[in-house]
């Protein structure tokens, strides 16, 4: 990729789930995100599978994504997007004006062509028509197995989310319309540049009720209940969606235990006690 060209400086942006991440600079200034798979726990290769999900993006939405330049075998090259996280009053109304353009794209089952990554793990995304089915089996109760086959939690958490799961049919819409998610929405993935929304990058895409993606944003408290109110100018959110939504929050907080750190833990159990 950088053949014949200086390599000036190299920034480390990350180095988790055995991705190692940098920021380069080449002689004539010219920056790029270089992403090198250095190990996998299960021989899925995340890298490839995020480039070919910016790569499906970058036809849908040539503006908001970074545009893949090489990808092949553990690596990916990307162009570097120049941000600084600064938030202004019309921020939230540039996400929800670009998440809503996303949503809006359908399809007629859930799920993806190939096993989409989140946070290195793969997100197994063959198609199915119902939506509870979908979410139970190759969402919620994947990670909460990945949990409790590695560590498990304590057994009244474990109990509250198998009830939670056994009931998931009444809690939570079985065929809404399938929309495209990015899938992995949090403030890292967000990029803002003097207030202006100007890249949306770790996508981990495929076809899922559009609210499970709404119900991220609000766990992590990253939005205001003004973002909601934008949101709706350009889609809909269901009169029950707070009802259920922190029967999605629970996926990413368990993502978060799994991940991250088992403090997560006491949220997963204050998002399962509401629905037992």
């Amino acid at each position: 990729m950088f053949k014949d060209r200086e390599i000036r400086n190299q920034v480390s942006l990350s180095n988790s789930f055995g991705v190692c991440c940098k920021k380069v600079t080449l002689d004539d200034n010219s920056q790029y995100v270089v992403k090198e798979l250095v190990k996998s726990s299960d021989a899925y290769n995340s890298i490839f599978y995020e480039g070919k999900c910016l790569e499906f993006m970058n036809e849908k939405f040539p503006n908001h994504f970074p545009k893949v330049l090489y990808l092949k075998d553990n690596l990916l090259v990307m162009e570097f997007i120049e941000h600084n996280k600064v938030k202004d009053e019309k921020s939230e109304q540039d996400l929800a004006c670009q998440l809503a353009r996303i949503h809006q794209i359908k399809n007629d089952q859930f799920g993806f062509e190939f096993d989409t990554p989140i946070g290195g793990l793969r997100q197994p995304s063959s198609f199915e028509k119902s939506w509870v089915n979908f979410y139970a089996n190759k969402r919620l109760n994947m990670i909460f197995e990945l949990i409790n086959a590695t560590n498990p939690m304590p057994d009244e958490i474990n109990r509250g989310i198998e009830r939670l799961l056994k009931n998931l049919n009444n809690l939570i819409p079985d065929n809404p319309q399938p929309s495209l998610i990015h899938g992995d929405l949090w403030e890292g993935n967000i990029l803002l540049h003097n207030g202006k929304l100007v890249g949306l990058i770790d996508p981990g895409i495929y076809y899922a009720h559009y609210e499970m993606e709404i119900a991220y944003l609000g766990w992590f408290k990253y939005v205001s209940r003004d973002f909601y109110q934008y949101y709706v100018e350009y889609n809909q959110l269901s009169k029950d969606f707070m009802n259920y939504s922190e029967v999605y929050q629970l996926y990413y907080c368990l993502l978060n235990v799994h991940l991250w750190s088992r403090d997560y833990i006491q949220n997963a159990a204050e998002l399962v006690r509401k629905y037992n």
